[in-house]
C-alpha cells in the first residue's frame, strides 16, 4: 500500500486544480449511487443511498479546501460519465462491476491532503460495490461461467481445426466434415470435464473451513460513521447486526487487535456464497455442451453456405473475431476489467491460435505436394 508523503506547507496551483478534480468525481460518483439506488428496492436501496452519502462527506472534505465552491470546474472523467449515463438508463450488473472496477482505483492511497478516514472508506467502498455485484452475478446463475468459456473455447478451437485443414489443400468437403467432427468432440470434452470440475470444487468446498481475518486500514475508520457496516449488509445480514459488528472489528483494529495487512480489505463470505457462484454440475455441464456447440459452429458457416479458398476464410475469421470480442468484452465488464483489453486479449489468443495451425497446415499442404 503506497503510503503518502506528508503535507507541503503550503498548498500549490496544481495542488487545487487536483481538489477541483477530486471534487467533481465526488459527486459524478455520487450522482451514480442515487442513480442505481433509483432502481432498486428495500436493503439495496438503502445500502447505495448510504454510499452517496458517503461520497459527499468526501467531497465537502475536498470543498473546505479549495475554500467554498470554485468559480470553475473540470468535467468528471470519461469513465465516471459512462457509469452515470448507463446507471440512469440500465442500473443492471453491467453498472455495479464498472463501479467496483472504478472503487477499486482510488487515488487517496497516495494523496498527502486525503484524511486516513478517506482512505479506508475508498477501499470499504470496493467491498460494499463488490458485494451488490455478487448478488447480481448469483443471478445470472452459476453455470455462466461454463457457457461464456465453453463459447469461447469453441470459437478458437474450430477455427484453428478448419484453418489448419483448409489451409492443406483439402477440398470444402472435408473441411466441412472436419468442422463438425470438432464440433461434437469439443462439445462432449467440454461438457464432461466441466461437470467433473464443478463437481469436484464443491466437494473440495465442503471440506473447507472459512477464515476471517483483518484489514490494514480498518483503524482509521470513525467508529460511529463508517460503512464497513455496509459490507455485512451487502452480504444479507441485518443492519443492527451489520453495524455492531462493525464497532467490533474497528474497535479491535483501533486497539491495535487486528493484523496489518498490504491489500484491499476483506471480509469472510457468508456459508453457502461460493458455492452458489459456483453453481451446479449439470447445469455447468450442459451449459457448457451447448455454448461451446454455438461457438465452434460459427468458424464452419462460410463452408456451410458453399463458400471455399481465401473467401471462407476470410468470412470465418470476420465472424470469429467479431464473436471474440463480445465474448472478452463481457467477461470484463462482468468481472470488473476493462471490457476492450479483454476483448482484444480473447481476439488475439483466437487469431493466434488459429495462425499457428494454418501455419502447420501451409506446411503439410506443400510437404504432401
Amino acid at each position: 500500500m503506497n503510503t503518502p508523503a506528508p503535507v507541503p506547507a503550503e498548498p500549490t496551483a496544481a495542488d487545487r486544480r487536483r481538489w477541483a478534480r477530486y471534487l467533481v468525481d465526488e459527486r459524478a460518483e455520487a450522482h451514480v449511487y442515487q442513480q442505481l439506488a433509483g432502481r432498486r428496492e428495500g436493503e439495496e436501496r438503502q445500502i447505495l443511498l448510504e454510499l452517496a452519502a458517503a461520497e459527499g462527506r468526501h467531497e465537502a472534505h475536498w470543498l473546505e479546501l479549495l475554500g467554498g465552491e470554485p468559480a470553475r470546474l473540470p468535467r468528471p472523467g470519461l469513465r465516471t460519465r459512462i457509469l452515470g449515463w448507463m446507471a440512469g438508463r440500465f442500473g443492471s450488473i453491467f453498472v455495479l462491476a464498472l463501479a467496483q472496477s472504478a472503487e477499486a482505483r482510488s487515488p487517496y492511497d497516495s494523496e498527502v491532503y486525503a484524511t486516513p478516514a478517506m482512505r479506508a472508506d475508498e477501499k470499504v467502498h470496493f467491498e460494499v460495490v463488490r458485494g451488490l455485484a455478487a448478488r447480481g452475478r448469483r443471478q445470472l446463475s452459476g453455470s455462466f461461467r461454463a457457457a461464456v468459456f465453453g463459447a469461447n473455447d469453441g470459437l478458437v478451437s474450430n477455427l484453428a481445426l478448419v484453418l489448419g485443414i483448409g489451409a492443406t489443400g483439402a477440398s470444402s468437403g472435408f473441411v466441412l466434415f472436419s468442422g463438425f467432427a470438432g464440433l461434437l468432440a469439443g462439445a462432449l470434452s467440454m461438457g464432461a470435464g466441466e461437470f467433473v470440475s464443478v463437481r469436484s470444487q464443491r466437494e473440495l468446498l465442503e471440506a473447507t473451513e472459512e477464515n476471517g481475518h483483518g484489514d490494514a486500514t480498518a483503524s482509521d475508520l470513525d467508529l460511529d460513521e463508517n460503512e464497513l457496516a455496509l459490507v455485512y449488509r451487502a452480504r444479507g445480514m441485518d443492519a443492527d447486526e451489520s453495524l455492531e459488528r462493525a464497532r467490533r472489528v474497528v474497535s479491535a483494529a483501533k486497539a491495535g487487535l487486528a493484523q496489518r495487512a498490504t491489500g484491499p480489505l476483506r471480509v469472510p463470505v457468508e456459508d453457502g456464497d461460493e458455492h452458489e457462484i459456483i453453481g451446479n454440475a449439470w447445469p455447468a455441464a450442459i451449459s457448457s455442451f451447448l455454448l461451446f456447440a454455438s461457438g465452434a459452429i460459427v468458424p464452419v458457416l462460410p463452408w456451410i453456405f458453399g463458400m471455399q479458398g481465401t473467401p471462407a476464410v476470410v468470412v470465418a475469421l470476420v465472424l470469429v473475431g467479431v464473436a471474440l470480442l463480445s465474448t472478452g468484452a463481457t467477461v470484463g465488464v462482468l468481472s470488473g476489467g476493462p471490457p476492450l483489453r479483454r476483448g482484444l486479449r480473447q481476439l488475439a489468443i483466437g487469431f493466434g491460435a488459429a495462425a499457428i495451425t494454418y501455419v502447420l497446415g501451409l506446411l503439410f499442404g506443400v510437404s504432401a505436394g
